[in-house]
């Protein structure tokens, strides 16, 4: 049963981030842990909101209600007015999206947000970016929240400051403050083409489209195209992302695994809603260019995993793999092949995102615990307190080495996609798909077939290298101090890929349902056209 009330929930997963951090930003620095309080409480509603939503989601979709769900802000009717889209992909982008969030505070609470200034009110920040993103319904609000991601990446990838983390966070910026012009350039075409950027509107108008505007439309849709593929890291776009994420404080590395995500998203979104079998002259416009650009990122990621020297690195890399997979899957096109791809977006982003976490405990000894820099900007650290690089914070666990030991291992099944785990379970969906797409299967088929193992086969190679190196090898140096507050968002990560693993089954059919739903494009324009949620 729905509440009265709960259509305004679709709101809340930006205005509830958005008025937490404006409120943090009245405490001084020195008051950290009640901003670490609100931080963390917020979240958690956050977490509670987001699995209330999708719950609404699948219980109205299993019972054969409409899915989606518009919430047209102000009450201006769409496409004039900001129109919020509450579906089976934004939900579960909005579960993801505030577990990592919850994650990344649990673990820097411990010290590593002590290490800047405004830590937790940029995080906050980010979420509320990354919540608009999904639930926007047009492509201006899609640019605003792209533009607050961007923002609030940026201090973030400043946190804790030194030289390797400025230089990566000024060739972030500039490579997406250029991006973000592409995606204006393209979004201007496409509006003064169909006088429209409501993605709902759109995808009525786009065939209707032709003569002189037709080659004018498609450069504008290959210019956002470029944009969404920069955000995507597919190559050769990705370059910046492994060393941008290495340089990045665990903690904030861990919450960028869902970044690139944000990319993946935009193309299931606007490609499978613009360009599906029913879209006229534009079906499957752009699919070689995403099948064979997915495969080459596969393909450059593998070689960077097998090149790296470092767990970051490898992290970074594994990140490409996976945006390529996904990328590769929707230029395939078809629904069993994306079902598989959606589990493993699930999968694939919690086990980076665990191991991002999992890599400053592995590599303790040999980095210790200090923040490494100078302050970037001094004024801000007044008063705050000083983390000493022999500073033990924790109680020593004697069986520190057979945690670390066991967290690694799962990472690795993970990030691999070896049984028997959750990452095994969506590429083998995802090639049980390839393998069905018709009678004949062509030769690109087998080539990705043969990239989705290989690279899990690179990635095992090269964690098995690490792990012998920094965890099983004999040493004389003492054994890293844990504490729980580092141990329990791993184990949280990690379990949640556990109960994919276990409820597989019924994971797999709101995947499917999920599927079904992008290229369900009269049912989408006419959640948003049609009635709505007025308010």
């Amino acid at each position: 049963m729905t509440l009265p009330w709960s259509d305004h929930l679709i709101v809340a997963p930006i205005l509830l981030p958005l008025f937490a951090a404006a409120t943090m930003l009245l405490f001084k620095e020195p008051r950290r842990a009640t901003k670490r309080i609100i931080a963390l409480v917020t979240t958690s509603i956050l977490v509670l909101l987001s699995i209330y939503l999708l719950a609404r989601v699948a219980s109205a979709g299993f019972s054969g209600q409409p899915g989606t769900t518009a919430y047209l802000v102000g009450n201006w009717a769409a496409p004039f007015g900001i129109v919020l889209v509450l579906d089976w992909l934004s939900a579960l982008m909005l579960v993801l999206t505030s577990v990592l969030g919850l994650a990344a505070l649990i673990y820097a609470s411990v010290r590593w947000d002590q290490a800047g200034p405004r830590f937790h009110s940029l995080v906050l920040l980010q979420m509320m970016g990354l919540n608009g993103a999904f639930l926007t319904g047009d492509l201006f609000n899609l640019f605003v929240f792209f533009e607050v991601l961007l923002a609030a990446s940026f201090g973030l990838l400043l946190h804790g400051s030194g030289k390797p983390r400025v230089k990566a966070a000024l060739h972030y910026v500039s490579i997406n403050v250029a991006t973000s012009l592409l995606f204006l350039i393209g979004a201007a075409m496409i509006y003064g083409v169909t006088g429209t950027l409501n993605m709902a509107d759109l995808a009525f108008r786009i065939p209707a489209v032709a003569g002189s505007e037709l080659a004018l439309l498609q450069a504008g849709m290959a210019i956002l195209g470029v944009a969404f593929l920069v955000k995507a890291g597919m190559w050769p776009l990705g370059f910046w992302l492994p060393r941008t994420y290495a340089a990045a404080a665990p903690p904030v590395a861990a919450l960028f695994a869902i970044l690139s995500k944000v990319g993946v998203y935009a193309v299931l979104r606007v490609y499978l809603l613009l360009f599906n079998q029913e879209a006229g002259w534009a079906a499957n416009y752009g699919e070689e260019w995403l099948f064979f650009g997915g495969m080459a990122t596969i393909a450059f990621g593998t070689i960077g995993i097998l090149a790296a020297r470092t767990l970051s690195a490898i992290a970074g890399y594994s990140l490409l793999v996976s945006a390529g997979t996904l990328l590769a899957a929707v230029g395939a096109g078809e629904g069993a092949v994306l079902a598989g791809a959606l589990f493993y977006l699930v999968s694939s982003t919690l086990g980076v995102s665990a191991f991002y976490l999992l890599i400053e405990l592995v590599e303790r000894r040999e980095h210790g615990l200090a923040t490494t820099g100078e302050p970037v900007f001094d004024d801000e650290y007044a008063g705050l307190p000083v983390v000493e690089p022999d500073t033990e914070i924790g109680v020593a666990i004697p069986a520190s080495v057979a945690i670390l030991g066991g967290g690694f291992a799962f990472c690795v099944l993970l990030i691999a996609g070896l049984p028997p785990l959750s990452g095994f379970v969506a590429k083998f969906a995802m090639i049980d798909g390839l393998l069905n797409l018709s009678e004949t299967i062509a030769s690109p088929v087998w080539w990705l077939v043969a990239l989705i193992v290989g690279s899990g086969l690179a990635t095992l190679i090269a964690t098995t290298r690490a792990g012998l190196d920094l965890i099983w090898a004999p040493s004389d140096k003492p054994q890293p101090t844990l504490h729980l507050g580092e141990l329990l968002p791993v184990g949280m990560l990690l379990a949640l890929c556990l109960g994919l693993t276990v409820f597989a089954g019924p994971a797999m059919r709101y995947m499917e349902r999920t599927s079904q739903s992008l290229g369900d494009r009269q049912g989408y324009v006419a959640a948003v056209l049609g009635k709505g949620v007025s308010r």
